[in-house]
């Protein structure tokens, strides 16, 4: 399958080692991988929340899935060194904000020498050609304006979540400098900015409440509605991780650092995500504005993803209210019972078609 001009089907026996595989956009990408005809190993934590989209996807069975921890340098190693990944894509983290404010040693451990543990096992293992560090739209330090935040601009997340993926950027910056260039390895970073899909049953995330409301009969709170995100279905980055790391396997001239997000018009706030949501849903769906202040967190966020277009030709595929479509679907057939291994497969031919 094709798009932007990049054949997926490059995937094809190529060996890749997901980090972060059992998380919500780690199963997705995981199924992805297999449907491409890839063989993945993947290596995380047990799945982090219940219900778990790792086993919904049915992926255990399909794929090498080591359960260890990303801070472990020497099970980390070990694995690489059997495995022999072509390509490496780190998406293991701690993504919570709010979660990274309470367990901020945490956070750092998991989000900075996380990234220094996977580097040093790519390093050692002698087998990649290809490494794609997935961080964050929020590694930018925010000044709150209305234009979108460029590759160039500076580094400086504020809180601790966003600011260990600062370090992680340059973490892995550093190693291709000092380490991976020099070994012929391609290292990319890619700053995404929210996704959004079915599978995601996270804490203190917008759909994911929604959802449980939904599920139990009750109004949505929404604690900030008047955040601006550039919200987008989780294909939409995945798609753009594959196309980075294939294209730099081939030609490393391609590799950098490059922003994922939507277009200016998919930038919304948390409140009219809540909009689409309810009326997708139907039925009596609706929110209430429970905003009492909390934990600082960005209030305007959006990202100039200009580079990656001009580098690669890459264009959103689904607009915000298709994303919020799809995502709507995916949980009410999951409530209703379907199989979701397949149900997923039939929304990544639809998006890819």
């Amino acid at each position: 399958m094709k798009m932007n001009n990049f054949d997926f089907n490059f995937y094809k026996g190529k060996k890749v080692l997901v980090t972060g595989h059992t998380g919500f956009k780690g199963a997705w990408l995981c199924r992805l991988l297999l449907g491409l005809g890839a063989e993945v190993t993947g290596y995380a934590l047990k799945p982090p929340t219940d219900p778990e989209l790792f086993g919904l996807l049915d992926l255990e069975k399909n794929m090498h899935s080591v359960i260890g921890d990303i801070r472990d340098l020497s099970k980390l190693t070990g694995v690489l060194k059997e495995a022999q990944p072509e390509i490496v894509l780190h998406l293991a983290a701690q993504p919570i904000v709010r979660e990274s404010y309470a367990n901020p040693v945490y956070t750092y451990e998991t989000n900075v020498m996380g990234t220094v543990n996977i580097l040093e096992a790519v390093r050692s293992a002698g087998s990649a050609a290809s490494f794609l560090n997935v961080t964050t739209d929020k590694v930018y330090k925010n000044n709150e304006w209305e234009w979108g935040y460029r590759e160039t601009d500076e580094l400086d997340g504020y809180d601790p979540y966003s600011n260990s993926k600062s370090c992680s950027e340059l973490v892995t910056h550093s190693y291709e400098k000092a380490f991976l260039k020099d070994a012929g390895i391609a290292v990319s970073t890619a700053r995404a900015g929210n996704v959004i899909g079915g599978g995601d049953f996270a804490a203190d995330r917008i759909i994911p409440d929604c959802v449980r409301a939904m599920a139990s009969g009750r109004e949505i709170a929404v604690r900030n509605p008047h955040s601006t995100r550039p919200y987008q279905h989780v294909l939409e980055p995945l798609g753009v991780y594959l196309m980075i790391a294939g294209v730099q396997y081939q030609d490393r001239s391609k590799a950098g650092s490059y922003n994922v997000g939507p277009g200016d018009e998919d930038c919304i706030t948390t409140g009219e995500l809540a909009d689409l949501f309810c009326e997708a849903w139907g039925g009596k769906a609706a929110w209430k504005n429970l905003f009492q202040g909390g934990p600082h967190e960005a209030n305007f966020l959006k990202l100039d993803c200009s580079r990656i277009r001009s580098t690669f030709g890459w264009r959103p595929h689904w607009h915000v209210k298709d994303a919020v479509r799809y995502t709507v679907q995916w949980y009410q057939a999951w409530l209703d019972g379907e199989n979701m291994a397949e149900y997923t497969d039939r929304q990544i031919k639809e998006y890819f078609r």
